[in-house]
């Protein structure tokens, strides 16, 4: 008799969760069936077989697996009324529920998705862009109706009903082409309608313009007194001990913690890639540290922003906090910039940039790729390379004279 369990598969996603699938057992031969949802390790109860509360949303999604295990269980059964023989695969292949065919019904799930995984960025930055693709569609329709030539005109529409940028429109599209991936591998869109790829409409980046301020707009900031103004001051210091860090990602500004500097230095891992390594505490760094000494608590966050949230553990809502949090840093650092006479705008976004450009080619490209904790040196060449103007400069003064 088949028996049918929910498992967390130990084959582990990029991002650092596991799938929940439904394992079926028969004769000691087993297939399994996917649920759609991932989890961390750490939020499975393997005796229990359920989420653990400390999930957000533990509850909702206990439910869901046990109505969908009961169903499975159900179909099992009936299947092996009708047919003593079937397989372990044979009843995977014939309860397997076939997903919605439609691009709307496709569009919601994915969003679902990328809540049920906590992809906190992800869903905010989608969700509008799912709403931009409904109300440009009208109505629901199917994946086999939504052409190449309908894509173009999305994205022409786009351009003009919102004065769209082409990385922007570009952006949408992506989560196009992800909504038609989740169709395929749902079996809800056959292969042979995906409109993207070699010969088909391909999704290419323009080349954006990076622009960093300079050593003379740090310095500025640097000697700018805010001493009656505690929260720009605040946004000044978030601002240059990111740049200090070599335009360290404000995300992971908001998450260090006392215990990460050890001995004059600084042991972190960058949230976006999970690359670890240690730089030393400049000077600078260290006089902003030392106004902040006074203000720890049990937390043990250096800055305050993240501190009161019930779960530092939840990504989804930590993002929700930094998110909240850097659009208040930003707000106060226009005011910082105007203070400071600076006419380039500065954002938290602009420290990363200002260290790039003040670098140049200064500094070796590996050295370069190890400050910036990039995957590959090919990522730092590109990133570098709207700062890098020497050569260029060089050239044009060789043509027309200084």
């Amino acid at each position: 008799m088949a028996s049918a369990k929910i498992v967390l598969r130990k084959k582990r996603n990029k991002d650092g969760t596991y799938p929940l699938a439904i394992r079926i057992t028969k004769d000691r031969k087993t297939s399994f069936i996917h649920l759609g949802y991932s989890i961390t390790e750490k939020d499975w109860d393997e005796r229990k077989t359920e989420i653990r509360k400390s999930h957000p949303n533990a509850v909702r999604l206990n439910n869901l697996i046990k109505q969908r295990l009961a169903e499975v269980s159900d179909k099992a059964i009936e299947l092996e009324t009708s047919f003593k023989s079937a397989s372990a695969h044979l009843i995977k292949k014939t309860i397997k529920p076939k997903a919605e065919s439609t691009v709307f019904a496709q569009a919601d799930l994915y969003i679902e998705r990328l809540k049920a995984d906590r992809k906190y960025n992800r869903h905010s930055a989608d969700k509008p862009r799912v709403k931009h693709l409904k109300e440009f569609l009208q109505k629901d329709i199917a994946f086999s109706d939504f052409s190449m030539s309908m894509i173009k005109r999305y994205k022409a529409w786009l351009k003009a009903e919102y004065q769209m940028s082409e990385r922007t429109a570009v952006n949408h599209l992506v989560v196009v082409r992800s909504i038609f991936s989740q169709a395929i591998d749902e079996k809800a869109c056959d292969l042979k309608y995906y409109p993207f790829g070699k010969g088909k409409i391909q999704i290419k980046f323009p080349d954006s313009l990076k622009v960093g301020g300079t050593s003379e707009d740090v310095a500025a900031i640097e000697k700018l007194d805010l001493s009656e103004f505690p929260d720009l001051n605040h946004a000044r210091n978030i601002w240059l001990f990111s740049f200090y860090f070599a335009g360290m990602r404000v995300s992971d500004v908001f998450r260090l913690k006392w215990t990460d500097f050890q001995n004059g230095r600084l042991f972190y891992s960058m949230g976006k890639n999970n690359k670890g390594d240690s730089l030393k505490v400049p000077d600078k760094a260290q006089r902003i540290l030392d106004q902040y000494t006074s203000l720890k608590d049990d937390t043990d966050l250096v800055f305050p922003e993240l501190r009161g949230l019930d779960n530092l553990g939840d990504p989804f809502h930590v993002q929700m906090r930094i998110k909240t949090k850097l659009r208040v840093i930003n707000t106060d650092l226009k005011e910082v910039a105007k203070k400071a006479g600076v006419t380039k705008k500065i954002s938290m976004h602009i420290s990363r940039h200002t260290f790039g450009n003040i670098s140049g080619d200064t500094i070796p490209v590996q050295m370069l790729q190890k400050l910036y904790r990039h995957s590959t040196v090919t990522t730092t060449i590109g990133y570098q390379s709207s700062f890098i103007n020497k050569n260029a400069d060089d050239a044009l003064d060789a043509v027309i004279g200084k």
